[in-house]
Order: structure tokens, then C-alpha cells, then sequence
């Protein structure tokens, strides 16, 4: 039986490395918290699709479209905790 809170600290670190090769020359990824908004943070629409494809070809997941909404992406704990139930259900 697979070790939960190690998968979701596995994902989440993924998640941080997709997120500073995504967003690494527009927004200051290393010095925000989990929780903090990425919006905020200057992140845009076209980053977000770009942190989105990114994602689907990093986790091999597709989002479903109930989580194509900006509070899915709007931190990078939102963006692992949709991750780590993607991944689950997959």
C-alpha cells in the first residue's frame, strides 16, 4: 500500500518544479509560500495555461473542466491538492 503523505510531499515537489520552469521568469515562485497567491504574484492568463500544459504532460493527468477555474491555480497547495486527486483517480 502506497504511503500517502509521502506521494502527496513527492507531488508537491513536482509541482514546485513545474512551477519554477513555468513561471521561474515571471514570478518569484522560490520565495512564495504554499498558500500564497499566484495571481498576486503576476502570474497571468496565458502563464496559467502554459503551468496547466505543463502539468497534464508532467503528472500525465488532463484536468477535467470543473478545474479549469482560477481558484484551482491560485496557489501552488490548490494546484498539488488537484494534482494528487488527479493522480489518484488516474
Amino acid at each position: 500500500m502506497e504511503d500517502t503523505a509521502a506521494t502527496t510531499t513527492g507531488q508537491a515537489e513536482r509541482v514546485h518544479k513545474v512551477l519554477l520552469a513555468v513561471l521561474g521568469g515571471s514570478v518569484d515562485v522560490s520565495s512564495l509560500g504554499p498558500g500564497a497567491d499566484l495571481w498576486e504574484a503576476g502570474m497571468d492568463s496565458l502563464l496559467s495555461v502554459s503551468l496547466l500544459v505543463a502539468l497534464e504532460d508532467e503528472f500525465d493527468v488532463e484536468f477535467p473542466d470543473e478545474l479549469l477555474t482560477r481558484e484551482t491555480f491560485a496557489s501552488e497547495a490548490g494546484i498539488t491538492a488537484a494534482v494528487t486527486t488527479l493522480a489518484a483517480a488516474a
